[in-house]
């Protein structure tokens, strides 16, 4: 660093406390003190959540090449109550591929110590321990590369950077026929095709639902087409039949739809460009040359392949005639807002299954059932938002799931629906409104496909199909009611000052060439907590007037960014997007603050 490079706000970091303790580092446990001399990226996520996901992906390639002098731990903070259980963070760990040490943090200690509001949200802490910098959201690796490299060379220079390997032990593999499956498909043949999740391979098993019979992909991450031994794949999802015979695929992680000719083994590429969708990026078009964002499930209803776009909480459609793709329905805003297609909201649509008449989908992060009509109109049966959850049969209207990411149709126009967090398999009647448990003991169900009178589910980590018979009578369970429990940040009624603080990261400048290079939007549940300030505008600042006659709420904000090299020289330079939704729950007290500060990037120093 020079002399007139302004310097670093210097707080020193919070020790690390999760009473699940560590994982990933060969039952060694870690403080702090344990990491100084390297440079320590917090990465504050919940295995339920898309944007961690990504996030996980983003870092992969800054963790290799900066492998003797970074040190990123995944700080696991639950959501939902099952992501609070040891095992379920044991089994995420493996299933998404996470290559660090990650800290079971059930209670929220370190959450709450680093005043995290969000998830994702990284934090950087440098090689004496102080944090330096932090992040919400996904779309900021290039900025902590860049601080990553001056880090490196301020501290080798003062000689208080360590130079080594890191703490990250991988654990055993397990040999078992499938590695958390995700979805299944029926074929033809009677056999099964199940995408063999964390193994980045397609599987095809008897009908027995046990006997491997063909595997499809190479086994490791990667985006390749050709035959069964050369095509790959990365942590695939939904699977759908064609009227040809071949089977569509959601490539997830690659942000594709992928092509199985099941004759020949050979894998193409339908739809997508590789690379993640972003605000300003094409929303219809020439399917090959649109960029997708984590593609879950898919389903052929009214001629088109529907597309559960869980990253961008959105439907698309992809037309096998014309090879194009489109937005369907969804406004990229999560939440639960029923309507025309054009105005619905949805929060990581995770599971599709097809009618005559209806598209149903599980609305996973709402933990809500819903449908699509012929006409494009989005309806919600089951689910009422983004915080309540649990395990309630009864009458749709107070009926709850937790984080389901399956649907299946039933032939008498019921569904049944894979509870994925609740380890059970649950049913709606359209015609009598009333939510009923088919079987319970599951392990993390995250499909159902229907085969005469039995149902086969992918029972995805427990690492295998489970057939059972469809029960006359439905199971009875004890009602469960939870919601997120999350501590409500107590604010003053009347004026709120909400500041989206972001900081273009160093050696980048705002872009404005197309206009405003910001966008913040507010809104909140119930709608009557905002008497002034909701809607969108591009000022990451503003006056909000909260209503004294509600006493409790949550406030959904929005917020993106982008910024560009800064270098006069480069007619073209690099840009990138930071973008974060917040959802704040808030208890209005008097002498309760009157300021909300939320970092997208950078330090809050105020």
């Amino acid at each position: 660093m020079t002399d007139s490079a302004p310097r670093r706000a210097r707080v020193r970091a919070p020790e690390l406390i999760g009473k699940g303790g560590w994982l990933n580092t060969g039952d060694q446990q870690y403080t702090l003190a344990d990491l100084r001399g390297r440079i320590v990226v917090l990465d504050f996520w919940t295995f339920c959540c898309i944007n961690c996901l990504h996030v996980l992906d983003e870092l992969r390639e800054l963790e290799e090449k900066h492998r003797d002098t970074l040190v990123v731990i995944g700080v696991h903070s639950p959501k939902f109550v099952h992501e609070a259980e040891h095992q379920a963070v044991v089994d995420a760990v493996e299933r998404y591929g996470v290559a660090h040490p990650v800290l079971d943090d059930p209670e929220l200690a370190t959450w709450k110590q680093y005043a995290v509001r969000a998830w994702p949200t990284l934090v950087v802490i440098d090689p004496e321990g102080y944090v330096v910098a932090q992040h919400a959201g996904e779309g900021h690796a290039h900025a902590i590369e860049r601080l990553v490299e001056e880090l490196e060379a301020e501290h080798e220079a003062k000689g208080t950077l360590r130079r080594g390997d890191g703490p990250y032990v991988p654990p055993e593999p397990e040999p078992t026929t499938l590695r958390f499956p995700g979805k299944a498909l029926l074929l033809p043949s009677g056999n099964f095709l199940v995408s063999d999740t964390t193994r980045h391979q397609l599987v095809e098993l008897a009908g027995d639902a046990e006997t491997a019979l063909r595997r499809f992909g190479t086994g490791t991450r990667g985006f390749a087409d050709g035959g069964p031994d050369q095509a790959s794949f990365n942590e695939p999802q939904g699977l759908a039949l064609l009227d040809d015979g071949s089977v569509v695929v959601a490539d997830t992680v690659n942000h594709a739809l992928r092509r199985l000719d099941l004759a020949t083994g050979e894998v193409t590429t339908l739809a997508g460009t590789g690379r993640q969708w972003w605000q300003g990026s094409a929303t219809s078009g020439p399917a090959r040359e649109v960029d997708l964002s984590s593609p879950w499930d898919v389903a052929v209803f009214g001629g088109k392949v529907w597309i559960a776009m869980a990253g961008v909480h959105q439907l698309w459609t992809y037309d096998p005639d014309a090879g194009t793709v489109a937005v369907a329905a969804g406004t990229t805003n999560e939440g639960l807002v029923d309507g025309p297609g054009a105005e619905a909201w949805f929060a990581q649509p995770s599971g599709l299954a097809a009618t005559a008449d209806r598209l149903w989908l599980a609305d996973s992060e709402t933990s809500a059932l819903r449908w699509v009509d012929t006409d494009g109109q989005v309806h919600t049966a089951v689910g009422t938002g983004l915080f309540d959850f649990g395990h309630r049969d009864g009458a749709a209207a107070q009926a709850l799931f937790q984080h389901p990411l399956g649907v299946t149709a039933l032939p008498d126009g019921s569904v049944a629906v894979a509870d994925t967090y609740n380890h059970a398999l649950r049913r709606y009647d359209p015609a009598t409104g009333e939510v009923t448990t088919l079987a319970t003991d599951l392990r993390e169900p995250s499909d159902a496909v229907l085969v005469g009178e039995d149902i086969v589910v992918v029972e995805s980590a427990r690492h295998r199909l489970t057939r059972l018979r469809l029960p006359e009578e439905a199971v009875r369970v004890e009602s469960v009611a939870h919601r997120t429990r999350r501590a409500a940040t107590e604010v003053a009624p009347g004026r709120l000052r909400l500041d989206v603080i972001f900081q273009a990261p160093a050696g980048q400048k705002l872009d404005t060439r197309y206009g405003p290079s910001t966008r913040l939007l507010v809104s909140a549940t119930p709608p009557e907590l905002l008497l002034k300030g909701e809607g969108a505008d591009t000022d990451l600042s503003r006056e909000l007037e909260l209503n004294p006659a509600v006493s409790e709420g949550v406030l959904h904000v929005s917020a993106m960014a982008a910024s560009c090299d800064d270098d006069p020289a480069n007619e073209y330079p690099a840009c990138h997007v930071h973008q974060q939704d917040w959802g704040v729950p808030l208890r209005l007290t008097e002498g309760g603050t009157d300021r909300l500060p939320l970092v997208l990037a950078g330090m809050d120093e105020q």
